[in-house]
């Protein structure tokens, strides 16, 4: 089965991580808890971009710390969930669509991702446009799961995944032109943050 359809299944199915009781959103923690929102190292003048928003489990968390915050998912239905969900947030915009073909029409000084990077096959284009999304010494921060399944199994139904691999997302990273600036490594996670380099600083040999 494909993502999108997954996904607006799982709404129909009233699965809506936003909403899920404390005992589990403390579970999600161990993927993008308060380590993970440490790292984005937001504040009010940030623009960001959350790929892979969901139901706007972590957006409500860092909606609040930053100046604007963009979110993209590829379900229509999870979008139109975290619309309802985020109504109160004043300054998040939501949009529906594939990542890598969406035109972007503005760059961000933050980009983040939790548990979605093992949807994208083409992993070296989407770490590609993050970076061309990115303003200089903008911050990407990843979230990988360490499970390496190649399927989501709901019993019903199966969705193709592809798992990734600290040497290899850092290796592409640096590759697209980000700089690798922290590692950190939890019970069910990697957790990257990766720099775009300002241009002039690369000339004059700073850091």
């Amino acid at each position: 089965m494909d993502v999108k359809t997954h996904y607006d299944l799982l709404i129909e199915e009233n699965n809506d991580p936003f909403r899920d009781p404390p005992a589990l959103q403390k579970y999600m923690e161990s993927w993008d808890g308060r380590e993970f929102l440490d790292l984005m190292e937001l504040d009010e003048s940030k623009a960001v971009l959350e790929i892979g928003v969901g139901t706007g489990r972590l957006a409500v968390k860092t909606a609040g710390f930053c100046r604007h915050l963009t979110g993209i998912d590829i379900s229509p239905k999870t979008i139109a969930r975290a619309k309802e969900n985020l109504r109160d947030c004043q300054n998040i915009s939501l949009v529906c669509g594939d990542f890598l073909d969406y035109p972007f029409a503005e760059t961000f000084d933050v980009i983040y991702s939790s548990l979605t990077m093992m949807h994208f096959e083409d992993k070296r284009s989407v770490i590609g446009k993050v970076c061309s999304l990115l303003n200089d010494n903008g911050l990407f921060c990843l979230s990988t799961d360490k499970n390496q399944s190649e399927w989501i199994d709901m019993g019903s139904r199966k969705i193709r995944i592809y798992p990734d691999s600290p040497e290899r997302t850092i290796t592409l990273a640096k590759q697209a032109g980000l700089k690798a600036k922290k590692t950190v490594e939890t019970e069910n996670a990697y957790l990257f943050v990766f720099v775009k380099r300002c241009v002039q600083a690369d000339i004059t040999g700073e850091t």
